[in-house]
């Protein structure tokens, strides 16, 4: 007897060893899912939207790149043929990831692109001759040609039948310019400069979304993280002509620009901290209330995800989870010129409770789906991207996707700087 339960002992323990009980793991998206939107593209991550998804007579994902030999090309996908179209703007535009564009769907769902090349002159933009339809467009226009042009951010808001679009300008701060129809726009105005004389040489950077009612929000730093060792993060809302805190304190006016950050809803204070920070995203809740994605950097080597969220009465500011460090791949023997560029943060419009964010496992960048049901205190999250062969990067969500859509595009390939890169356009669709 003592043999034959000897014997069921060793039968158990060997069960155990071959089968082990399940242990929690992150949930992971199938390789059917994921999709080669081009074999070719990049992006910086201050043009937004730089996707969108319109459901009309099709449904279908547009979004711009540039190419590593300098094309801007625009693309669609259909998400019922599955059939990708993709069209060149402009030949020879510059190998340059901040020469990408941004999009606005009109209200016949005809799209409109903006695009400026890195700090060169002028900004333009061009609208298809159809609705849903990149294939053919209308002449190009200038909407300034001012030297010293990067980034395009554009708006229409239809309480007030007005386009704005925002760029940074020839000196160095976020800059506007409005129009009643999209062809004629007014004289470039600057947006965001600090009252102080020694404020005016930093380069502020913006992130911008809207209801495309009557509100637009903008989360914005002091200046470049390299620069400014106390980087903080702010926000201003624009409603009818006024600039206010979340909480509805009156920051400026219009028509007496510009708004000092010192004025505005300090959201991150890096002159508190001494640690200085970036911004990555903003996306409003069902409320309308404005939820932010930036990065806390303590060092080159440290990048750490941050989440706040705007409650009704103050600003909840959480840490998601660490981002590492730099992505771009030094090359050996050279020092990394932009270590604060992290993976990258996406929220998702229709549902910024969920992230989509890149961070290194296993030594690589790869896309996870980061979702909270309270207010960023606690996290869940899910694999989209395991076991790559390369870097996953810069994550964008696009524009007016339904909620229960889970949709996300990124840059995948080999990235040294922004000027030498040979990265593809990946895409994650799938379903909440």
């Amino acid at each position: 007897m003592i043999n034959i339960g000897q014997n069921i002992f060793k039968v158990l323990c060997i069960l155990i060893i071959c089968f082990p009980s399940p242990v929690p793991c992150l949930a992971s998206g199938s390789d059917s899912s994921i999709t080669t939107f081009s074999t070719d593209g990049a992006w910086c991550w201050f043009q937004d939207p730089r996707s969108v998804y319109i459901e009309g007579k099709q449904k279908q994902i547009y979004a711009g790149w540039v190419t590593h030999d300098g094309k801007l090309q625009v693309g669609s996908y259909n998400l019922e043929s599955k059939k990708t179209v993709i069209v060149t703007i402009k030949e020879n535009w510059g190998a340059d990831d901040h020469n990408t564009c941004s999009f606005l769907v009109l209200s016949d769902k005809k799209i409109m692109i903006f695009y400026a090349q890195h700090n060169q002159k002028g900004l333009f933009c061009r609208t298809t001759f159809a609705p849903e339809d990149i294939t053919k467009w209308e002449e190009e226009v200038t909407i300034t040609d001012s030297p010293r042009v990067t980034y395009s951010h554009p708006v229409y808001l239809e309480e007030e039948k007005r386009f704005y679009v925002f760029w940074r300008g020839e000196s160095w701060k976020p800059t506007l310019s409005m129009s009643e129809d999209g062809k004629i726009w007014s004289t470039p105005e600057i947006l965001i400069q600090e009252d102080s004389r020694a404020a005016k040489n930093i380069r502020p950077y913006i992130k911008i979304t809207t209801d495309s009612k009557s509100t637009i929000h903008f989360a914005f730093t002091d200046g470049h993280p390299h620069n400014e060792p106390m980087n903080s993060i702010y926000y201003l809302k624009y409603e009818h002509g006024i600039f206010t805190h979340a909480d509805g304190k009156i920051a400026g006016f219009y028509g007496r620009l510009p708004i000092a950050p010192s004025r505005s809803d300090c959201i991150y204070n890096g002159r508190e901290t001494g640690i200085r920070a970036w911004i990555w995203d903003i996306a409003l809740d069902k409320s309308g209330n404005p939820v932010i994605a930036y990065t806390r950097l303590p060092s080159k080597t440290d990048h750490r995800y941050h989440y706040a969220c705007w409650t009704g009465t103050d600003w909840l500011d959480t840490e998601i989870t660490s981002g590492g460090k730099w992505f771009p791949q030094t090359p050996v023997d050279k020092e990394e010129t932009e270590p604060h560029y992290s993976g990258g943060m996406a929220l998702d419009p229709a549902s910024p409770n969920k992230i989509f964010l890149s961070h290194p496992v296993n030594g690589i960048f790869e896309i996870e789906k980061w979702t909270t049901t309270d207010a960023g205190r606690h996290w869940s999250a899910q694999t989209i991207t395991a076991h790559s062969g390369a870097l996953n990067v810069r994550p964008v969500v696009p524009r007016y996707c339904p909620p229960n859509m889970s949709v996300v595009l990124w840059m995948n390939g080999s990235y040294i700087h922004y000027t030498d890169f040979n990265t593809r356009i990946k895409l994650y669709i799938g379903s909440d």
